[in-house]
């Protein structure tokens, strides 16, 4: 059983109705009825809420799950039904000069409960959420606290005739003691965030000490087995795919994201020096705006394999993204080639690559190198386009 990341608010009758097979509606009564039967049905949603995992994400899907209804504003809405029926109340009472009913306690009590309630779903489920984030947490705070403080101030100055003066001050003592506990929970995310920052520290710091040693020992290894055995050697290429895993993962060991275009061209340059005896730099220059999903990086790498496996040695990948658009280079150092005089069943660069571009809405053209070594591979994605394929 597992939570949709899409829900009204938990997802939990959502998953159990998915896994029994019955309709939502008939889940969510259910909890409501068992709810009246000594609380059952609220405790059992509560534990179904706090121990059922949400479902995994898929590609298209965000990793935080996205709520449609605004709990924490719904939250402070009921406790302010709760409160403003305790001031009215008890106006009505003082004005007429009589007893308030002792039995207005209870929803002053709740009031307060639903306000700290509303504090902490704003700091702990909304804060994370792009949707909403801290404007909405500060925004529910304010209007917890104005709540609580209305409250703790009509009690205090009641004449607390009906109720007493004992349970009439306790219950404005609670509004405050509530005014803190809207507050607690930014608190607790504060010193979280701080928990963790020093935890990133101490094992930046670990891994510098460790990336330090290894740049003076195994990493200069690599590379002087790579100078002495050719760039292009088989020992040569085992030893650079080491020294760039080893590379990655001291400094890159703590990015997590998506991949993006540079990620993935990296990562593709990294096979083919296993595969083929070709050495490949990958530069990227500018903020990647291109997922590695799209057309441009399926056009991209064809142009490093078809570089790879025809010209060999020494290739170059330039990644350029400005406003306008982003740009691939493929260079390599081979013989060349005419594109006029490539056979017509040969579809290689004619459809994955000039034609793919073509149909996504970019360019690409091939021409030759430098000097007239070589071949040059030039794609170009428009920023329009780029803003379409990321929605």
């Amino acid at each position: 059983m597992t939570r949709p990341r899409s829900c009204v608010a938990t997802g939990v009758a959502a998953g159990l109705a998915e896994h029994l097979g019955w309709p939502v509606a008939i889940v969510r009564a259910a909890f409501v009825v068992l709810s009246f039967a000594g609380g059952a049905g609220l405790l059992l949603y509560c534990w179904l809420w706090a121990l059922t995992p949400w479902a995994p994400a898929g590609d298209a899907e965000r990793a935080r799950p996205v709520r449609r209804a605004p709990v924490a504003w719904l939250l402070v809405a009921a406790s302010a039904l709760c409160l403003v029926s305790v001031w009215v109340a008890d106006t009505k009472w003082r004005f007429a000069d009589a007893a308030t009913p002792t039995w207005w306690f209870g929803p002053a009590i709740a009031g307060i409960a639903l306000a700290v309630a509303a504090g902490a779903w704003a700091t702990f489920v909304d804060r994370p959420d792009p949707d909403r984030g801290p404007r909405t947490e500060l925004a529910i705070r304010l209007s917890a606290t104005v709540l609580l403080g209305v409250t703790a101030l009509q009690l205090v100055f009641s004449p607390g005739s009906g109720w007493g003066r004992v349970p009439t001050f306790g219950a404005a003592l609670l509004a405050v003691l509530g005014i803190a506990l809207v507050f607690a929970p930014t608190l607790i995310a504060q010193w979280r965030d701080l928990t963790e920052e020093r935890t990133r520290r101490i094992r930046q710091e670990q891994r510098s000490e460790i990336a330090a040693h290894l740049h003076d020992s195994v990493l200069q290894t690599l590379a002087l087995i790579q100078n002495r055995a050719g760039a292009t050697s088989e020992v040569a290429r085992i030893a650079r795919a080491q020294e760039r895993e080893l590379r990655d993962w001291l400094y890159a060991g703590d990015t997590t994201g998506e991949s993006d275009l540079g990620t993935d061209l990296r990562d593709f340059a990294a096979a083919l020096e296993i595969d083929y005896p070709v050495t490949v730099d990958v530069v990227v220059v500018g903020e990647s705006r291109e997922g590695a999903s799209g057309d441009l990086a399926a056009a991209a790498r064809e142009a490093m394999l078809n570089a790879a496996r025809h010209a060999g040695g020494e290739v170059s990948v330039y990644v350029e993204s400005t406003p306008e658009a982003v740009e691939v280079f493929v260079r390599d150092r081979g013989a060349g080639f005419a594109l006029a005089e490539v056979p017509g069943d040969r579809l290689g660069v004619r459809e994955s690559i000039i034609g793919r571009m073509r149909r996504a809405g970019g360019s690409a053209s091939v021409r030759g190198g430098a000097g007239g070594v070589g071949t040059e591979v030039r794609l170009r994605f428009p920023d329009e386009r780029v803003e379409v394929a990321r929605g």
